[in-house]
Formats: structure tokens, C-alpha cells, sequence
């Protein structure tokens, strides 16, 4: 799997990019009364325009290879929010891991005059510039997740919120025992890659949520966000653990071998918490059969959302809930706790591990 992956967070619904992405405000000299009432015919007309076919507009693609089911996802999201528009000619590249074969295939794109593209880097820093490069050729650039570190290589970025989903975690188990009496638990987290930034701030948002109910993580081991160090971790923690409260793994794919490793050792006493929002999960949680209840979300619809966003750019329309004529530089998504309660809403958008 690829070493710099960045992961997960918000469902995305809504052809324009409406509801709970960004809040705007203004002040206004008009009458409270007038504001109310020409605010939603405004707002109308603004989607019935982003709706409708406008100029046509071709969106250069570019993603990591499909070496797990997120990246995989990432790929037919985009595809798939692509074919909503007549207006839309989708240009995808060759999606590859290695980053000499990205920058090169962007190249390509530039050369091609897309008129804007979209890019999920292998390494933000890597591809900066030539992120920078179809900047400055007047090619907007949407960054999807992974980002490029200088601001002038991208015209938006959309992405998960990794310390809003340990922030998640935390709260749904720290609720949850709290509301169980539990006092003093042993609470475990089987991390991703535990030298990235984007797992130590999902650790950091772990750990300042807990202490907001007076806990803390026991112990700490990172599993390569692979399904094989996911049994392999699991398995030492439980060995070396005789009774355990709860556990946050922070990836879903690498889930699946941590669950493996579970039911292997026949542990039952203790409750589960993902993190992506896997379908494979999703399913899991809704049986409630296991000791998997949760997962908190970084879904890879934010490529279907990076697509709309693209072509809303491209002609120069903003985002119709937002009174701004622009669309944001900046969209950070929320990250979802996905329970029994409500996993059939969001299964729809999970992805297969």
C-alpha cells in the first residue's frame, strides 16, 4: 500500500455542494424582513444554474493506483460525478504510485490544455510543482486530500479532517463507557502509519477527545494501514492485553485482518470502533454481530465533490448555498459516526475493502 496515504471524512450529497460543506454569513443594511425573503429565490436560481448544462469544460483526473479499496474508490467516484454532466469531458490518466509517472502524467494533461484538473498526489510535496506548473499555465488545479504544501499550486482543495475523526473515535468511546459505568478502561488504538503527520493527528484528536471524559489510550501500535500487520498488531495487543474496553483501529481496510485476528482469539468482552467508513464495515455494524459498532468516516466521495467543484470553477460559478460568486479556497470535511442507528443512510457510500 502506498506509505504516504492520507485518509478519510464527510459524505458528500447534493449536486452543488450544498448543505454543511461551508457556512457564510453577511451583514446587510436591507430590512431583516427583505433579506429573508429575496435569500431563497436567490439561492434558487443559483442551483437551477449549476444544474443546467453551461459551457463545456474538460477535467483533467489524476490519482495513486488502486492498491486499496479507498484509492480504488477515489478513482470511480470521480468518474462517476464526471458522466452527471453533458458539460463534462472527463480526461483521466493512467493512475500510478510511483511519482516520477504522476508528475509526468500531469504533464501530459497540461500539454493537453484540460481546462482544469484534478489531482490526488502520491505526495503533495512531491508534485508541488507541478501542481504549480499548470497553475501558472492558467489551469486550475483542484487538490483532493494529500496537499500541496504552497497555495499557489492549487485554486481549492477539498479533504478529510484526520483530527476530527480521532476526535470522533474519541467521543463515541468515551461516551459510550462513561454511559457503561467504566471506570479506569484499558483503551487501545491500532494506528495506520504511525511517522505520518495526517495518524498523529488522528492520535492527537484521539487522545484530547478521551480526556474530556478522564481517559486515556493504554497502548498504542501502528499496522501499516495493511490487512496483514492489521492480524499481526491485533493479535499482540490482545495477547498482551487479558481484558480490554475498547479499541479504535484508524483504518477499515486494515480492519479487516484486525477482526480476523479477534475472532481468531475468540475476544468478545470489549467494542470496536473503525475508521473510514467502509462498506465492509458499515455491513458489520448493522449485523451487530461482532465487536465492530462504529466507524467514524474520511470517504473517498470527496472525489466526486473535488469533480463538481472543478467544473463549477471552470465556469466560473460559486457554490449555490453560499451567497459568494466563488467557490471556497478551502473545504474541509466532517467526519461522520456512522452506528446501526444510521448505517443504512450511509451505505450507499461506502467503499469495499
Amino acid at each position: 500500500m502506498d506509505k504516504n496515504v492520507a485518509r478519510r471524512g464527510f459524505l458528500f450529497s447534493g449536486a452543488a455542494l450544498g448543505a454543511g460543506a461551508l457556512i457564510s454569513a453577511c451583514t446587510s443594511n436591507e430590512p431583516v424582513a427583505t433579506q429573508q425573503a429575496s435569500a431563497p429565490a436567490a439561492a434558487s436560481a443559483a442551483k437551477d444554474g449549476n444544474d443546467a448544462p453551461g459551457e463545456k469544460v474538460v477535467i483533467g483526473f489524476s490519482a495513486p493506483a488502486a492498491d486499496h479499496g479507498w484509492i480504488a474508490a477515489i478513482s470511480k467516484n470521480a468518474a462517476d460525478a464526471a458522466k452527471q454532466y453533458t458539460d463534462v469531458e472527463f480526461k483521466p490518466v493512467e493512475p500510478t504510485n510511483d511519482i516520477n509517472q504522476q508528475i509526468s502524467a500531469v504533464e501530459s494533461l497540461i500539454q493537453a490544455k484540460v481546462n482544469v484538473l484534478v489531482i490526488l498526489p502520491n505526495d503533495g510535496q512531491q508534485l508541488n510543482q507541478v501542481a504549480r506548473q499548470a497553475m501558472d499555465a492558467g489551469i486550475p488545479v483542484v487538490n483532493v486530500d494529500r496537499v500541496f504544501p504552497d497555495k499557489l499550486s492549487y485554486r481549492a482543495w477539498i479533504g478529510g479532517d484526520n483530527y476530527g475523526m480521532g476526535v470522533a473515535a474519541g467521543h463515541h468511546i468515551g461516551k459510550t463507557l462513561k454511559d457503561k459505568g467504566v471506570s479506569n478502561p484499558v483503551i487501545l488504538e491500532i494506528q495506520g502509519i504511525a511517522t505520518l503527520p495526517l495518524t498523529q493527528d488522528r492520535s492527537k484528536g484521539f487522545a484530547d477527545a478521551l480526556k474530556t471524559y478522564g481517559f486515556k489510550v493504554t497502548a498504542q501500535q501502528d499496522a501499516k494501514f495493511t490487512v496483514e500487520s492489521g492480524t499481526q498488531v491485533a493479535a499482540n495487543l490482545l495477547q498482551a492485553h487479558k481484558k480490554i474496553d475498547a479499541i479504535w483501529n484508524h483504518d477499515d481496510d486494515q480492519g479487516i485482518g484486525v477482526l480476523a485476528a479477534i475472532k481468531e482469539a475468540g475476544r468478545n468482552e470489549f467494542f470496536m470502533v473503525g475508521g473510514a467508513g467502509s462498506a465492509n464495515a458499515m455491513r458489520d455494524i448493522q449485523a451487530d454481530s461482532g465487536v465492530l459498532k462504529a466507524t467514524v468516516t474520511y470517504p473517498p466521495t470527496m472525489a466526486a465533490s473535488a469533480i463538481k467543484i472543478a467544473r463549477l470553477i471552470a465556469q466560473g460559478k460559486g457554490m449555490s448555498d453560499l451567497l459568494e460568486q466563488q467557490v471556497p479556497q478551502s473545504i474541509t470535511l466532517a467526519s461522520e459516526t456512522i452506528t446501526k442507528d444510521n448505517a443504512a443512510q450511509y451505505l450507499p457510500l461506502g467503499f469495499e475493502s
